[in-house]
């Protein structure tokens, strides 16, 4: 019988990652965003991984608003993640491996995370996958395991107008800046346009007659004299 939580999950959890790799600082892809499910260590960077995880089971995580986040495409392989709220950020659909500080949901939230209370956007149990171990410690009734039973997040995962889109990394607002840059370009080309537009159909003002100042000038006429 498999073990109701991996054990690589935890060390997943508590990983420190998107620090500088001690061995490779210099490289161009230091940064450590990666972890092996075989090994079950400290976040290693893309060099790390040629050398000494090459035939490992790695996933890569990537961040969003400064959380990290895993793609459903490659945690789902290893791990049930059935009512754990997704989102989809650049295209690629993701989840939050621990829970995210914020506010006091207000009035009317639908829909609450049963381990941190975080307001969700559909109908799921969890926020993350950090609190979906919570829940399947302290209830039971949630399994992380995929062997013997159908996917029910692949089954969820096949509409994608029900997740939302909460792409907010810095690729999205540079692509957004690149896209006001270019509006900005293409709003001056037609504000350039309108004006030869204008000036086709509206004909420009005569110049003033050019004044002679070296007329002659006329032969003064007297007034008759009285008698």
């Amino acid at each position: 019988m498999p073990p109701v939580v991996p054990p690589w999950l935890e060390p997943l959890l508590t990983a420190q990652f998107f620090t500088i790799c001690r061995s490779h600082g210099d490289a161009a892809r230091s940064e450590c965003n990666m972890f092996c499910l075989d090994c079950h260590g400290d976040a290693f960077c893309f060099y790390c991984r040629s050398a000494r995880h090459k035939d490992h089971r790695v996933i890569q995580i990537r961040r969003s608003s400064y959380h990290d986040v895993v793609r459903v495409s490659e945690i789902q392989k290893v791990l049930d993640i059935a009512g754990v709220q997704t989102y989809v950020i650049n295209s690629a659909r993701v989840l939050f491996l621990n829970e995210r500080p914020q506010p006091k949901a207000g009035k009317g939230v639908a829909h609450l995370c049963e381990i941190c209370g975080r307001s969700l956007l559909d109908p799921f149990r969890f926020c993350s996958l950090g609190c979906k171990l919570v829940g399947v410690r302290r209830n039971g009734n949630a399994s992380f395991s995929i062997e013997g039973k159908p996917n029910e997040a692949l089954m969820m995962m096949d509409d994608d107008q029900d997740i939302p889109d909460i792409s907010t990394t810095t690729s999205t607002r540079r692509s957004t800046s690149s896209s006001n840059i270019r509006r900005g370009s293409q709003d001056d080309e037609e504000m350039h346009l309108r004006g030869s537009t204008q000036q086709g159909i509206y004909p420009a003002t005569p110049p003033p007659p050019h004044s002679n100042s070296r007329r002659r000038k006329g032969i003064p006429h007297r007034a008759p004299l009285k008698s």
